[in-house]
């Protein structure tokens, strides 16, 4: 049963990640053609939720990026505590290769961004945008190459995703914080305490949990906090624990939020961030401290970051190579974990949301060489290992 869970899993990813690249390719084209004009009018159509005076009055591109977010960290909240309660994140054994990755994976490429920017206090503000990795993306590379990968190879790519999810939820919730609203931030706290009464009293119903949710967001998008860490926030107030019918609600709403994260929030965010104008760009900008810092973290910065530590531990012997795994198609796999891009974007827009404007284009640019070129290199590396080394 569980391993037919993670095949179905893997599946879902790798079949989103490729829907993540036509969505990509789409905004590039719309961005580059006659489209343009349209494709911006389209992020700035205002969509309002008022109530009286007070509601929410935001453009489209905003409504994604702190809305359908929203849903996707409170999957990605379902996803950590699952793992971590009874998971592959529930052994020592299962977590200490994946989370030493990821811290190795997590802070070289931000020293390199750094040693690019250090010189300039707006552009250092995006030192986490190459940390993170996309597993949809990565799955999906990954599922091109068919069965010839291990299992054990996707799952330690799962899992060391699994880490950066965590790692760039904290930095979010640390860094990238605006100026605080004590009264919305009261609003969101009351909600919690509203989720974990239900949750201790066994409430097993959904709706209670979703409706509560909905104020907690509004809460923490009001408060200054970003509105995507109320995902996680409501996430982790869902119980797992099954009642005597067998029925888990986090299980449930796992697997009812999935297909939709995978299939549609992931796609429209690529969508309505990927597009990047070339008409009129600047060469200059290719090579500026921005995009060079991002790629080169994302390219040399994870992979070595991710695959030296790896490297240590299982030379340690704190840690094994993962079954079935050859060196060369370990490392492609660390290559691989260069895939930053839905992330990547995301803090971007973050760091680069209040007095930098001018870097988000570059972002964008340094995110998508970045990620090709590890996906590239990945997929070559996987191309040339012997078939018994895969299977």
């Amino acid at each position: 049963m569980a391993i037919s869970l993670i095949r179905d899993f893997l599946r879902l990813e790798a079949a989103a990640g490729i829907l993540l690249m036509f969505a990509t390719a789409a905004a590039l084209l719309a961005s580059n053609t006659g489209l343009a004009v349209w494709y911006d009018r389209l992020l700035t159509v205002h969509l309002s939720v008022l109530i009286g005076d007070v509601g929410i009055d935001k453009p489209l591109f905003l409504w994604v990026n702190d809305g359908l977010m929203a849903v996707f960290f409170l999957l990605v909240g379902l996803e950590i505590k699952r793992e971590v309660l009874e998971g592959e994140l529930s052994e020592r054994a299962q977590i200490v290769l994946p989370a030493l990755g990821a811290a190795g994976g997590f802070v070289l490429p931000a020293l390199i961004y750094l040693a690019f920017t250090h010189d300039d206090p707006l552009a250092r503000q995006g030192w986490a945008i190459p940390a993170a990795t996309d597993i949809a993306f990565a799955l999906g590379v990954l599922s091109l190459l068919g069965s010839r990968v291990p299992v054990s190879l996707r799952m330690f790519l799962t899992s060391l995703a699994i880490f950066d999810d965590l790692g760039a939820i904290i930095v979010i919730a640390v860094f990238y914080t605006a100026d605080l609203s004590l009264i919305a931030l009261m609003v969101a706290a009351v909600g919690t305490i509203a989720l974990i009464v239900l949750n201790r009293t066994g409430i097993r119903a959904i709706t209670p949990y979703v409706l509560i949710g909905l104020v907690v967001w509004v809460g923490v998008l009001k408060s200054g906090v970003h509105a995507t860490l109320a995902g996680v926030v409501v996430a982790l107030c869902i119980p797992l624990a099954s009642d005597v019918r067998g029925h888990s609600p986090l299980r449930w709403l796992e697997h009812a939020l999935h297909p939709w994260v995978a299939y549609l929030v992931l796609p429209v965010f690529a969508f309505v961030n990927a597009g990047v104008p070339f008409t009129g760009l600047d060469p200059a900008l290719l090579v500026s401290a921005v995009p060079l810092g991002i790629a080169t973290g994302l390219f040399l910065g994870k992979q070595a970051g991710v695959f030296l530590i790896c490297w240590l531990a299982i030379r340690a012997g704190l840690a094994s190579l993962p079954e079935g795994a050859s060196w060369r198609s370990f490392y492609a796999v660390c290559a691989l974990a260069g895939i930053g891009f839905t992330m990547s974007l995301f803090i971007g827009n973050l760091a680069f949301e209040r007095g930098a404007f001018e870097y988000v284009g570059a972002t964008r640019i340094g995110v998508l060489l970045g990620s090709l070129a590890s996906a590239l290199l990945g997929a070559a590396l996987l191309f040339g290992v012997p078939r018994r080394a895969r299977d």
